[in-house]
């Protein structure tokens, strides 16, 4: 015995006509208990898009009051669109089920919807929309189930690591969408689900163990021809092409003056007459052969076929598929079929008209004449219940936006379908600002931009927060950050200025800063690629020099004069001992603010301290062992002259003194150098043989030597 499940109420608004359809759902078959078809009063709809609303709102009205007569109130409907401006995008979602119990037919639902999301995320931020396009999912086929990446036929029950769900989803323009909805909200009624038409009729048609084939489905409604492809077990692609049915009816009217309804009656009485009579609009009567008419829509019959198959090439990666079903009403079309057969290069056995009488686990009513026209509606209401796509409303910032509803969305799904970005949660950072100091590219970055208030439903909340149907989000958009402004001193490193006192006196001594190469301060704003040097007086030497440049009356007195190289070098006398807090710094001490700096200066300098002040060097000197002793050898580098006169360099020089430094010799330090410094002296027993040696190696008498060798003699 059956036992009854659901009945269900199903629509499909085409172009030509709407039909409603009732039917009762079972274990494992459907039953159609009742049907109504109606044709639009006007052109109302055009290529699948709804022009008057209040129009098909009507129509539909008027079906649903019929079947409420039988059948009682019908609230909830599931309906389908055609695939006008239709886009296709491909999703996957892999989760974790290593630590959960068998897999549902909830946990598959929620996975493939999972996967439809991602599909829809990946269609947004593609290249192929604008800005401010906005596109709804209408529909989608399972592409693959995967268990622990291996292809499986079902993934109920199974156990494993990890399953995956791979998708294809089919979107189409809000506008489109938003027509249907507001036919629907004017006829009373609230659309519990929603498919794409080709994905209804390829769902009763072609079942999953026929999708090993490679077969093309086209359901010809009036407006438009959509398209799905069957290959390799799966559902691969999906398309449209806005010329249908009507195509004919307009070549008709156009070739014979006929009204479109009178045109659309005489295009369906082709395949049943043999003669067609009819008035034109002036009036007169007509009598034509239907062999006849043939010939006259046979031109847009094949721009039809044309149309259609190179679509289904495109879909099908170029190629022509194995075979082709048509259903719709346009299906009917006198000669299209054999068109079809032509353009795609296939036997006319191959491309054959479907109708009710091929769908398993499905029985109609008795009082219910088969069609192809039925195939759609019938699949609406069975794909609605197999794959169905249930939508919410949210309102964000005043812009109804609908989503398609998974168990949790969450505000950040609501943001997403309202195209409000991640970057748009915050405001933009200002711009940063980049300078050259001291020879290494700085960047100063700008503020950074307030983050977006969201409320909901008047409170505020966050991306992860669950919706519902109906809620309102506004969102308070953040300000964006400043741009980047520096000083000068906001760029270095450690304190600009430096206050300290020195033997009493109060010092400020600022950094040195040249902008572009001009002399600035240390308070100057600086632009967008310029370029600094700032010399820096933190230390106790450099800050000392600035001293000498403002005339501190302590350390600005005698001074030497000194010649090196040809040229004279006037030499400060500077303070030898520096002391903080009674303990004495070094020229390399850190000065720190507020420092009390006491000098204690000699009266005179010693050449040495000269020397090492002009870094001039005035012997050499290398430590050695020789023979197991240590040596220290040195050589003159430089000779120095007090007044003319030759000097010692433990001589202290006087204030009024002429020092003079002259080069002597750079010659290397040499092996021979050594006797020099030693008592040895070779045998004068010329029968003698001997070795020298450096660090064990062999050794003459001029090679150079260096501090830290072993040297030795090794007779033999």
């Amino acid at each position: 015995m059956k036992i009854l499940v659901n009945t269900l109420f199903a629509l499909d608004i085409g172009t030509r006509s709407v039909v409603g359809i009732v039917l009762e759902e079972y274990d494992d078959s459907f039953h159609i208990i009742d049907l109504i078809s109606k044709e639009h009063k006007e052109r109302s709809m055009i290529d699948g898009q709804i022009h008057n609303i209040l129009s098909v709102a009507s129509i539909i009205q008027e079906i649903k009051q019929e079947l409420e007569q039988h059948h009682g109130k019908l609230q909830h409907v599931s309906v389908a669109a055609a695939g006008r401006s239709l886009k296709t995008a491909e999703g996957s979602i892999t989760i974790d089920i290593s630590e959960r119990s068998l897999i549902s037919t909830e946990d598959i639902n929620r996975l493939e919807l999972s996967a439809v999301q991602n599909a829809q995320q990946t269609l947004l931020t593609s290249d192929e929309l604008k800005e401010d396009d906005h596109y709804y999912c209408v529909g989608y086929s399972v592409l693959h189930y995967k268990l622990n990446g291996e292809e499986i036929g079902s993934l109920i029950d199974q156990k494993g690591k990890e399953a995956t769900v791979e998708v294809i989803a089919t979107f189409l323009p809000r506008v489109v969408v938003e027509s249907l909805l507001a036919a629907l909200k004017r006829a009373d009624l609230e659309m519990e689900a929603l498919t794409l038409e080709p994905i209804a009729a390829i769902n009763v048609l072609i079942p999953p163990s026929m999708r090993r084939l490679n077969i093309a489905l086209v359901d010809i409604g009036a407006g438009t021809s959509d398209i799905a492809i069957a290959n390799e077990n799966t559902v691969t692609a999906y398309g449209m092409v806005p010329v249908a049915g009507d195509e004919v009816t307009e070549t008709l009217s156009s070739h014979y003056l006929l009204d479109f309804p009178l045109a659309e009656q005489m295009k369906r009485q082709i395949a049943s007459q043999e003669t067609l009579t009819f008035h034109d609009i002036l009036g007169f009567e007509q009598e034509i052969p239907a062999e006849e008419v043939i010939d006259v829509i046979r031109p847009a019959v094949q721009r039809l076929a044309i149309s259609i198959s190179e679509e289904i090439r495109r879909l099908n990666n170029g190629t022509s598929p194995q075979a082709v079903m048509i259903v719709g009403g346009g299906s009917l079309t006198p000669t299209l079929s054999k068109e079809l057969s032509v353009q795609l290069e296939l036997p006319e056995n191959r491309v054959a008209i479907r109708s009710l009488d091929a769908l398993t686990g499905v029985t109609l009513n008795d009082t219910i004449e088969a069609s192809p026209a039925l195939v759609t509606p019938i699949g609406i209401a069975i794909a609605a219940k197999r794959a169905p796509i249930h939508y919410m409303s949210i309102t964000v910032n005043e812009q109804d936006i609908r989503l398609f509803e998974l168990k949790e969305m969450t505000v950040g799904d609501a943001l997403l379908a309202a195209h409000v970005t991640a970057r748009q949660l915050y405001g933009k950072p200002g711009l940063a600002l980049t300078v050259k100091l001291n020879g290494r590219w700085v960047t100063i970055p700008g503020e950074h931009g307030s983050s977006t208030t969201i409320l909901l439903n008047g409170r505020e909340a966050s991306t992860k927060d669950r919706i519902r149907n109906q809620d309102v989000i506004e969102l308070d958009f953040g300000m964006d950050g400043k741009d980047a402004e520096a000083a000068v001193k906001d760029l270095v490193d450690g304190p600009a200025s430096i206050h300290f006192h020195l033997d009493g006196l109060a010092v400020t001594v600022d950094s040195e800063v040249l902008l572009n190469g001009q002399v600035a301060s240390i308070d100057t704003m600086v632009s967008d690629r310029d370029e600094l040097i700032v010399r820096q007086a933190n230390t106790l030497g450099a800050a000392i020099e600035k001293v000498y440049s403002i005339q501190h009356p302590k350390v600005s007195a005698e001074s030497f004069s000194v010649k090196w190289n040809g040229s004279n070098h006037i030499l400060k006398h500077r303070p030898s001992k520096y002391l903080v807090d009674g303990r004495e710094i070094t020229h390399q001490y850190i000065i720190q603010d507020g420092d009390i700096i006491e000098t204690r200066s000699p009266e005179h300098l010693s050449i040495k301290e000269i020397a090492d002040e002009l870094e001039i060097i005035l012997e050499a000197r290398a430590d050695v062992m020789f023979n197991t002793e240590p040596v220290s050898i040195k050589k003159q580098r430089t000779a120095v002259f007090i007044n003319g006169q030759l000097a010692d360099h433990a001589y202290q020089v006087q204030p009024e003194d002429q020092v003079e430094f002259k080069s002597v010799s750079d010659a290397p330090i040499i092996f021979s150098d050594i006797f020099s410094f030693t008592d040895f002296s070779l045998p004068t027993n010329s029968a003698s043989a001997y070795r020298l040696l450096r660090n064990g190696e062999s050794i003459r008498f001029n090679e150079p030597i260096f501090g830290g060798d072993r040297l030795e003699i090794q007779f033999e």
